[in-house]
């Protein structure tokens, strides 16, 4: 052990090489590189093992994450890959996407002084190094259980549950409104930071390993919520969130204002190579337009990154708040500003302005004013400090909230809470509706990739519990 680990005195702190702003800015590949072997193994060795691992106790689904850097900085991948798969069921998405600067990384007890280990990056290189040295194979369950079990979303937290329920022997089919599984990690991140072959791959081998997928179908539509609780012996609501969050100032229903959704599921759809009406007539391209992005989450650095490479003339994002406040990750931050996005912080908008179609955003300077009750400081306008900002295409990213899903799936009965959530049980995942389970966005409202794969496992564990349950009473 003293040979492989403790190396973070001596060695500094490295990620894989990241190409150029100029060159990444023209293309929706992935930034970074692959980790060389050999580079991974000496970052692993950065790891103290310290006694109390916040990395681990930072990380939502609990990841071992000194056990499979210690294993890595060994050379023994493939047993760091079952280490890191064992509480995980997607860990190269995890590495890709996960705001690690604010979980694992940001976590980490060496940082102060000597910056954390590359945590996400070998989580990559671990689990891409399985898929190609073949170590992923399709689930083959020991007993093939006779239950089938639906799930109502093709996202993170269904997904996941899938998996764990196909393992433990259960017939699963996963239904879901999009015609490619995935939910937001295909169409709502960009290829830059998930290039979508690596989702492909899980949802290939899941349905290798005999999981069914109902794509292009609607819960309210082709089947109500009732119908499908006939045809399974449990259900698990998984559909996340995708109402987008209203802002109400004058203009706002001027052609050219946008949601952030719809703009992303086009840029996706088009890197497909699907036919995108709206994009092909401009009204969802960039290009040679002055974009404004209201937000200041992951979401709308996914949008003005992607206008970046669209080809826009100029991109801003607007922000109430200042860079220590912000919600997105400070990396994606970083990315952005290195690839020419200018951030006007502190900054709300007031109206738009234009004829037909919007022209220009009138914002107003704000202040950081009182704390509230986390500590956290609530903007406030800056009186007569109001100016504008040319806007050919203005992006609305303000957050995500549930859909009316009890109206949506023809179920009045269905339980939510006042916020659109649906409401469950919090130690087994139930709804108020016998043998119906929900996880993720759905009940904790919009969240991480990371805490949806966390939801659905624990969504599976109950609903195993359940099923086992009924199966000894009708014994």
């Amino acid at each position: 052990m003293a040979d492989d680990l403790l190396k973070f005195v001596s060695i500094d702190q490295k990620t894989p090489p990241k190409r150029e702003a100029d060159t990444r800015r023209l293309d929706f590949d992935e930034i970074y590189a692959e980790f060389d072997p050999g580079a991974a193994k000496e970052q692993a060795s950065r790891c103290s093992q310290c006694g109390v691992p916040f990395c681990h106790i930072h990380c939502p689904l609990g990841n071992n994450i000194p056990d499979w850097l210690k294993l890595t900085a060994e050379g023994r991948l493939q047993d760091a890959y079952e280490m890191a798969s064992a509480t995980n069921n997607m860990p190269e998405i995890c590495g890709r996407i996960c705001p690690q600067d604010r979980l694992c990384e940001g976590n980490c007890v060496i940082e102060k002084d000597f910056n954390s280990v590359t945590i996400g990056s070998v989580e990559k290189y671990i689990a891409d190094t399985a898929w190609q040295q073949g170590w992923i194979k399709p689930i083959e369950p020991a007993v093939e259980r006779l239950e089938t079990i639906g799930i109502i979303g093709a996202g993170p937290a269904g997904l996941a549950a899938a998996e764990q329920l196909r393992t433990a022997g259960f017939q699963v089919h996963i239904y879901d409104r999009y015609d490619r599984a995935g939910g937001l990690l295909v169409y709502g991140i960009p290829g830059f930071k998930l290039e979508k072959e690596v989702v492909g791959r899980r949802t290939g081998r899941l349905e290798q390993s005999g999981i069914t997928f109902h794509m292009d179908f609607e819960v309210g539509r082709e089947e109500n919520l009732a119908d499908l609780r006939e045809k399974h012996d449990a259900l698990l609501i998984a559909t996340g969130v995708y109402r987008p969050r209203s802002l109400k100032v004058p203009g706002v229903g001027l052609g050219n204002i946008r949601e952030a959704l719809d703009y992303l599921v086009a840029s996706n759809r088009k890197g497909f190579g699907d036919k995108v009406p709206e994009f092909d007539s401009g009204t969802l391209d960039a290009r040679g337009k002055n974009i404004v992005v209201i937000g200041g989450g992951d979401t709308a650095m996914d949008c003005v990154r992607t206008a970046v490479r669209q080809g826009a003339r100029s991109v801003k994002c607007l922000y109430r708040r200042d860079r220590e406040n912000m919600p997105g990750s400070a990396q994606e931050v970083k990315n952005a500003e290195e690839e020419g996005v200018e951030f006007v912080w502190l900054a709300g908008p007031e109206a738009f302005v234009g004829d037909k179609d919007v022209s220009g955003v009138r914002a107003y300077r704000m202040r950081l004013g009182a704390g509230d009750s986390t500590g956290r400081q609530a903007p406030e306008p800056v009186p007569d400090s109001a100016f504008q900002l040319d806007c050919d295409l203005a992006i609305m990213a303000l957050g995500f909230e549930p859909e009316d899903l009890p109206a949506l799936f023809g179920a009045p009965e269905l339980r939510v809470s006042r916020w659109g959530t649906v409401t469950v049980d919090h130690q087994s995942l139930m709804t108020n509706l016998d043998g119906v389970f929900a996880a993720g966005d759905i009940v904790r409202g919009a969240s991480l990739v990371v805490w949806a794969i966390r939801d659905g496992r624990d969504a599976a564990s109950s609903m195993i519990k359940f099923l086992n349950q009924q199966a000894r009473n009708a014994a």
